[in-house]
This record gives structure tokens, sequence and C-alpha cells, in this order.
């Protein structure tokens, strides 16, 4: 007996040594060899937030909305200065901790941390991307404590290769965005959820274990807004199946409640609405995708919320996540495969139970998104289904091993046992494994360079390196792409108004501020925006502009820094031309930024 239990114990040891070793070496190859920087705007976003915090300025932004400008002018009842701008857009927890870290290692000097002249990848994207891959790593081993207790070690095992080899969670760690931290929260709620219900179904006292999970969803609620409309699943629940009724769902309500007090406090006095900028995400959904067209408005009166055709809309959103399921769920098969296991009377009453949990809570996420809106991007930052697919998995894993056992063949050949496991873990596996040394090629070729980058939209080195150089830190930089200006370049940079009214009315603000704009930056993020139609509906009085770079190297002297928005012949952007008339290509064709004045350095402009 002895002897079989060393065997087995020998067996085990070597596959979670083999375990960490492939963990380890996919974490440290997507951290260097495959690198290329963050992805997300929203990433870049909260990133720079998380450098001003870390200095000490607070929850301020160098990327400015025009609409939340707007929001801020009305609630201060006049215009407010550039410097300082309080960002109520972001969620506040992935920010502080990213700030946690930058100050740790010096971060928030900016100058410590310059790309040198051969350099591609900013180093600080990969901080980022490191602390979205820790909360991945940690993710899975609460998912497998998690799946261990509901199942089995073999189901907990086989779930966390799925989780390891899934080509999208990879992609969100190295994106930037919330989403891994929101996952081991998530799994961790999940985790302390699970050990409430099955008290309850034993008759003991859920209520330490549920407050427990509260506090975790609360912390969720805190690296994303969206997922409070997961945590009111959670509520539901609590709510009707924990004894005494209601205690618990009202005890997670007010944990919430408590702790959004001071964000939404701090959002008011900025923005003159509680919810702040944020709220405003909601025309991706019920304006049928809209958000940046309102995120760029001047003046909010002119982009009224419509509320025509509300159920059109919800019941399209609603389509969308269905018929894009599986990439919601992580690209892992077999995840969907839990709402079959709703069918199945499992004989534990906890797993049956947790099931029903489940399945609420990604009601509400699915109800939430329906008004918020969701596309198909790979990156959304709004996907929240994602943070299902372990426990999902886990639940069809389970389900199909009952199913494939009861199989007659099965039954008869104890060596097909765990075939239908290879079987699923190889077709999930094949996306990343497919992928993975044509990018792991690339990578080795540009080590020289600090790794891949990417272009286009993104070039860090041409906005670290001149935008630094050239552009005082008390200028203000108009741009496509100010998220990226704002992470890579440090510098205050809005979102390009889509008229040449509101660039004037900021040109007079930043004056009157000492905080003049010092040029205009255009990228591939705008003339690569679906076509002269996509960028005419999106650009308006700037479509000029944006096509400009591309059309003077098609008819001009690239070397003619002079005569720029040659095809445009409005009065108001005329006037515009003519002040910034002064064309310096970063990257030909696709990186320009137009000037008032010859180049210099930004000491020197600054004098």
């Amino acid at each position: 007996m002895s002897n079989s239990s060393s065997v087995v114990d020998t067996g085990t040891l070597i596959r979670r040594i083999l375990f960490f070793l492939v963990m380890v070496l996919l974490a440290l190859g997507n951290l260097f060899t495959l690198f290329g920087g963050l992805t997300s705007p929203q990433a870049m976003d909260q990133a720079q937030i998380a450098r001003e915090i870390a200095r000490g300025n607070g929850f301020t932004t160098k990327f400015i909305r025009p609409v939340a400008y707007y929001q801020a002018s009305q609630a201060k009842g006049g215009a407010v200065p550039f410097d300082g701008f309080k960002d109520t857009y972001e969620s506040p927890l992935n920010p502080l901790i990213n700030a946690a870290v930058f100050k740790l290692i010096g971060a928030d000097d900016a100058d410590a941390w310059k790309m040198g002249p051969k350099e591609m990848v900013y180093q600080l994207d990969r901080v980022v991307a490191t602390v979205c891959v820790f909360f991945f790593l940690l993710s899975i081993g609460v998912t497998y404590l998690l799946v261990s207790r509901i199942f089995d070690a073999k189901i907990a095992g086989v779930t966390a290769l799925l989780m390891l080899f899934c080509e999208t969670f990879w992609n969100y760690s190295l994106s930037g965005l919330p989403q891994m931290l929101m996952l081991f929260l998530f799994s961790c709620a999940i985790y302390f959820a699970y050990r409430a219900v099955e008290a309850s179904s034993e008759g003991r006292s859920p209520f330490v274990p549920a407050i427990v999970a509260g506090v975790f969803f609360t912390l969720l609620a805190l690296a994303h807004w969206m997922t409070v409309w997961i945590a009111l699943g959670y509520i539901i629940y609590a709510a009707v199946a924990f004894r005494p009724r209601g205690v618990i769902g009202i005890s997670v309500i007010v944990l919430i409640l408590l702790a959004s007090i001071y964000p939404m406090i701090r959002a008011s006095d900025a923005s003159g609405t509680p919810f702040g900028t944020a709220f405003l995400t909601v025309y991706n959904g019920l304006a049928s995708g809209s958000e940046e067209t309102v995120m760029r408005t001047d003046d909010l009166e002119t982009a009224p919320l419509s509320l025509d055709g509300l159920t059109l809309k919800t019941v399209r959103s609603t389509l969308i996540q269905f018929s894009q399921i599986i990439p919601f769920l992580a690209g892992i098969l077999v995840a969907p495969v839990f709402f079959l296991s709703l069918l199945h009377p499992f004989k534990r009453a906890a797993i049956a139970n947790f099931r029903w949990l489940i399945l609420l809570m990604f009601v509400g996420a699915a109800v939430g998104l329906a008004l918020y809106g969701i596309t198909s991007d790979p990156l959304d930052p709004n996907q929240i289904h994602l943070l299902f697919a372990p426990v999902m998995t886990a639940y069809g894993l389970a389900f199909i091993s009952i199913l494939w056992s009861r199989l007659e063949i099965v039954a008869q050949n104890s060596f097909l046992k765990n075939a239908h496991l290879f079987v699923i873990v190889t077709i999930c596996a094949a996306p990343l494994a497919i992928a993975m040394p044509t990018k792991a090629i690339a990578g080795i070729r540009q080590q020289g360079t600090g790794g891949l980058n990417n272009w286009p939209p993104y070039r860090p080195d041409a906005l670290n390196i001149p935008l630094r150089q050239w552009i005082p830190e008390n200028e203000l930089i108009v741009s496509d792409q100010p998220w990226a200006v704002a992470w890579y370049a440090d510098r205050k940079s809005i979102w390009i108004p889509p008229t040449a009214k509101a660039f004037k009315k900021y040109e007079e603000i930043g004056e009157n501020f000492q905080t003049p704009i010092g040029c205009i930056l255009i990228s591939p993020t705008s003339h690569e925006a679906g076509g002269m139609a996509g960028i005419a509906y999106k650009y308006r009085d700037f479509t000029s502009l944006v096509i400009d770079g591309r059309v003077a190297a098609s008819t001009l002297n690239t070397k003619d820094t002079a005569s720029a928005f040659q095809l445009d012949q409005k009065p108001d952007v005329q006037e515009i031309a003519r002040r910034y008339h002064y064309r310096f290509a970063l990257v030909p064709l696709d990186l320009v930024i137009y000037m008032d004045r010859p180049l210099r350095l930004a000491d020197e402009a600054s004098q």
C-alpha cells in the first residue's frame, strides 16, 4: 500500500513540476521574447494615471477627453486648467496597484525610464504586463483550489492546463487591461462563495465565507465598474439561498456602497455627477456603439443619449453575446458545456446549487453588457464574460467526463478513460501552440531592439524620445491617440475634437492657463479608421488633416515642412493650418506632427 502511494505521489509531483516549468517558460517567453508593448487605449490610460498617483498627484490624468472637460467646466461653472485634470472614467483599483509598483521601482521619475535610441518597447509596458501576468498565474492557483474542492484533482488539473494554454488569457495579460486582476478577484470571490454554498447545504452557517466573498466582489467592482452586475447576481442568490434570508445580500450591498462612496463623491465634485465620465460608456450600448463619438464631443447637450429603439439595441447586444459565446468564454470550447450541465442531477447538493449561483452572476453580466455594449473585439475592455470561463470549464469537463464514462467502449477499454481530456486540451491549446513558433522567431530577431512593437498604430520610441525633447511639459498636444501620448511622451494630450470651433476654444483656454497647444499629432489610429467614409464621419472638420500626411508623401516633396492641409478649403481649418504649418514626420506617411514653430528642444521652447 505504501509503495502504491509513493508511486502516486511521485507521479503527481512530477506532473506538478512539469506544469510549473511550462508556466514559468510561457510567462518569461511572453513577457520578453513575444512582448510587443501594451495594446489597449484603456490600459495606457490606466498606466499613466497610475504614474500620476505614484508622483503624489492623485487620480489625475494627462489624457483629456473633451466630454470630460465639458463635464468639469459645467461642474465648476467655467473653464478649468488642463494641469492636474481629475479622471472620472477609469475604475480605481488597477491604477492604485500599478502606482504602488511604479513607486517601488522608481517609475514616478520619467527621466529614469526614458527609452534608448534603439529600443522599440517601452520598459514600463513590460512592468504593467508583468503585474497582469502575476495575477493571471495567481488566478490559475486559486481556480485549482476551487475546482479541487468542487470536483477532484483531475478536473482541477485539466482546468488549470486549459487556462495556462488559453491564448485569450495571455492576450489580456499582455494587453495591460485589468481583466487578469479581475479574474483573480473573481476566482477568490467564488471560492468563498462555494464554501458558503457548501456550508449552507450541510446545515452550517454560511455567513463568514459569504461575507468574505462579498469583500472580494467589492474589490472586483473597484477594478471594473461593470462587474457590479456580477455582484448583483451574487446578492440575489445570497438573499434567497442563505439564512437568515436577506441579511448576507444586504451586507454585500452595504460593502459595495461603502467602497463606492469616496469615488462617487470625488466624481461628483470633478464632473457634477456621481458616476463621472464612466457612465457615458452607456453610449457604446444604447447609442449603438458610439462611445468614441460622445467622448470627443465638447458639448454633451449636442449628443443626447437616444433611447429610441431601446429594445432593439439591447436585443442586438444580447445576440452578440450569445453568438460569440465561445470567444467571450476565452475560446475554451468546453466552457459553454456548462449550460448543458445545468440539466444534470449532480448528487452533491453543493455542486448542484453552486451552478445556479454561477448562472445568476452570468445573467447579471449579460444584462449589464446588453445595456453598456460589447463588441467582438478580442480585447474589448468591457469583456467580463471571460471571468466565468474557468469555473464553467470545470463544470463542462465534469459533465463530459460523466457522459464519457458511460460509453460502453470506454468501460471495456481502460486506456480510453482519459482520452477525452487529452483531446480537449489538444484542441483548446492549438491556437496558442500554432501561433507560438512564428511569434517566437520574430521576437528573437528583434531582441537587439528590445523586442517587437505594436506598429501600427503605436510607436513608443517615436513618442517617448522626440516629443519629450520638442514639446515642453506645460504644453498640450492635440492627438488622435492621446492615451499613447500621455503614457509614452508623458505630456498632456486632448483627444482631437470633431470641429474647428472646439479646437480654437481649447487653444484659447490653454493660453489663459499657460498651457498652450504645442502641436497636433496624427497617427494610423485615425487615417486607418475605415476608409474615407469612416474618417469623414469621425473627424469631420479635420478630415483633411487626417489624410494630409499620406497625401503629402504621395504628391509633395517630403522635405517640405510647410503647406499642411492641402486639400481643405474651409476658412476655420485654414486658419488653424496657417498657425500649425510646420509638418514633421515621426514615422514617414503615418505618424506626423504639426507645429507652430520649427523644431527645437523643449527646454529652448520653454524659455
